[in-house]
């Protein structure tokens, strides 16, 4: 710096000279010196604000690492909603399962089970109470509701006509049965006149010992001669034709033995006939 100031010395000296100025060297000195000064204040700015341009970028680089854990955040957020629902569809998977794995009419059972199990609570409610659970019951059940049942209970057991001469001869049973009225004074003597064999073990003998009355002769002869000839006579009902009803017979008699036919195999034929008209069968 000192050889620079003489330099400048020497070289405003020759200037002046050429120049016929005079040559002050305070003012040389004082000018350099307010150079020298503006220098040094410059680089103490420049110096001042370098701090504050490192705070700069120091918040710069806390707002990246902030950004970054945010996103780090919202990753291990994603992450866990990811194992959370891949976890409830595995449950929602071994539910779905059992419920294949189960009968078809599985959901018809359970809630006749459910029904069943609320019956019985209730019934006990009434024994403990000392009331009639049938009462109790039809107190809740509606006109509308007991007529419904009713018409039910009639369709229920319908006549299906004459199918066979073994079933007509059971239905004819369970009828002539139904109209038996016990005799309770034949029945005593009978019992005094029997015995301890009344009561048959392996070793009584009482087959063909029986000899009916004359009047239990004569029920029975009016019976079968009057009474079930004459109904036999005037019965006769027509069918209800179903018009919904598939036509497969091509006279009355086929339509007979293709309704009897339907009554023992057609659990076994049900599966055939929709494959033959959806045209899947093979």
């Amino acid at each position: 710096s000192v050889i620079l100031f003489l330099n400048k010395v020497v070289i405003s000296q020759v200037i002046c000279k050429a120049l016929l100025v005079p040559i002050n060297p305070l003012f040389v000195c004082s000018r350099h010196i307010r150079n020298r000064y503006k220098r040094i204040s410059a680089s103490k700015m420049e110096s001042a604000t370098e701090p504050g341009e490192s705070v700069a970028g120091k918040s710069t680089a806390m707002t990246a690492g902030q950004k970054k854990e945010d996103r780090m955040k919202r990753f291990r957020e994603l992450h866990l909603k990811r194992n959370e629902a891949r976890k409830l569809n595995h449950q929602e998977m071994v539910e779905e399962d059992k419920r294949l794995k189960l009968p078809s009419n599985w959901e018809a059972k359970k809630a006749r089970m459910e029904w069943e199990l609320q019956e019985g609570e209730k019934k006990n409610d009434c024994l403990a109470r000392g009331e009639d659970y049938e009462r109790v019951k039809l107190l809740e059940v509606s006109a509308e509701d007991a007529e419904r049942w009713e018409r039910k209970k009639k369709k229920k057991n319908p006549d299906p006509g004459f199918s066979g001469y073994a079933e007509a001869q059971l239905r004819q049973y369970h009828r002539l049965t139904k109209q038996i009225r016990p005799d309770m004074e034949e029945y005593e003597k009978q019992r005094e006149a029997c015995g301890e064999d009344f009561h048959p073990t392996t070793n009584s003998l009482i087959h063909g010992t029986h000899v009916p009355s004359k009047q239990g002769i004569d029920r029975m002869v009016e019976d079968v001669s009057e009474k079930q000839i004459e109904k036999r006579a005037k019965y006769s009902r027509r069918r209800a034709y179903n018009d919904d009803a598939d036509i497969d017979y091509i006279n009355e008699r086929n339509a007979k033995f293709n309704k009897k036919a339907e009554r023992f195999y057609g659990k076994y034929t049900a599966e055939i006939k929709q494959n033959l008209e959806r045209g899947t069968a093979v």
